[in-house]
């Protein structure tokens, strides 16, 4: 947005709707089929017990990383050059931040693909049983495809996945889809500029192949599949090589800590504060109890004022003639 790349923003959601949709279910099918276990590092060749989910699931994962052709490949990749072809403060940070987002999309998206769809088949001697999911139930036969009320819409989530790209890619990255809509100032002509560089899906596609991003994501792809279908033993080298390392990662950077810890208990002690300061002492202590407390000694200093003797009200009207005629004397004086 930054770089004024809204037509493209807006494309890439709508696009993002068909394959993320499609990996959810996805996910959803496999947990169906392994019946409700969810852990993948249970899972393991998958493809040969769940085709449909496993031609799908790898569609939808073509389409997350860019890959050109499939839908999200138009929309992720002109706002890759949108950020890089800008001339605002920080597009320079934020294109080589989105290199590094492909290549760390492409390197998860995949170990996920290969850990579930490809190896040993894991699930029939499961390395953590305590990690299945709630109600799920090993040693309970083979994985089975999902039913075709899961499947169909897989398969139909499937197609817009490969073809909304380059359908609508055309007019609404290249042509006058949102003119009138949605206006852009003449300073930040970047969109402008890489539409007058391409005149079609098909060239900007080819065009993909040789791109910073592509090899990005294909690098993503070959370190994954090195790593969980070649060597799989090197993940878990690197997890002990790195361990400090791991253990901010696994805590997210301590930041769930930071606000239990710092934010929430802070909060806590300031409303325990006020609530001991302010309202127990001030509001409840001083302005209610205290008001009671004063009418109370009023009222007990002004019965003894009525003690029903005729000679004390005499007297308290003697006084009271007396000061007023005192008054009256320093008036006139």
């Amino acid at each position: 947005l930054g770089a004024s790349a809204y037509s493209a923003a807006i494309f890439h959601l709508m696009t993002h709707a068909f394959f993320k949709a499609l990996l959810f279910l996805g996910a959803g099918s496999v947990i169906i089929g392994m019946h409700h276990d969810q852990d993948i590092r249970n899972m393991g060749g998958l493809r040969k017990y769940m085709p449909i989910t496993w031609i799908t699931f790898l569609i939808g994962t073509l389409a997350l990383v860019g890959t050109p052709f499939f839908s999200g490949f138009y929309s992720k990749e002109q706002i890759i050059e949108a950020a890089g072809a800008a001339n605002v403060w920080g597009a320079g940070f934020a294109y080589y931040a989105t290199l590094i987002g492909v290549f760390v999309t492409s390197l998860y998206s995949f170990r996920v693909y290969f850990l579930v769809f490809h190896g040993p088949e894991r699930f029939r001697n499961p390395p953590h049983p305590q990690d299945h999911g709630h109600g799920g139930h090993h040693n309970a036969g083979d994985p089975t495809e999902s039913p075709w009320v899961v499947t169909l819409p897989l398969v139909v989530l499937a197609v817009p996945s490969v073809v909304a790209g380059f359908m609508f890619a055309g007019p609404i990255l290249f042509g006058s889809f949102f003119d009138g809509v949605i206006t852009v100032s003449p300073e930040h002509p970047a969109l402008a500029t890489l539409a007058s560089h391409w005149h079609g899906w098909m060239a900007y596609a080819l065009h993909g192949f040789v791109t910073v991003p592509f090899w990005l994501m294909v690098a993503g792809l070959v370190v994954a599949w090195y790593c969980y279908v070649v060597n799989p033993a090197l993940p878990g080298k690197i997890y002990s090589a790195f361990s400090g390392l791991n253990r901010i990662l696994e805590n997210k950077y301590y930041a769930d800590w930071f606000n239990e810890q710092v934010i929430a208990r802070g909060a806590r002690c300031l409303g325990h504060g006020f609530w001991k300061g302010g309202d127990r002492s001030l509001i409840d202590g001083l302005v209610v109890n205290g008001s009671a407390r004063v009418v109370g000694w009023v009222a007990a200093v002004s019965r003894h004022l009525q003690s029903g003797y005729i000679y004390h009200y005499a007297f308290a009207m003697i006084i009271g003639i007396m000061a007023l005629l005192t008054f009256f004397v320093l008036m006139v004086h």
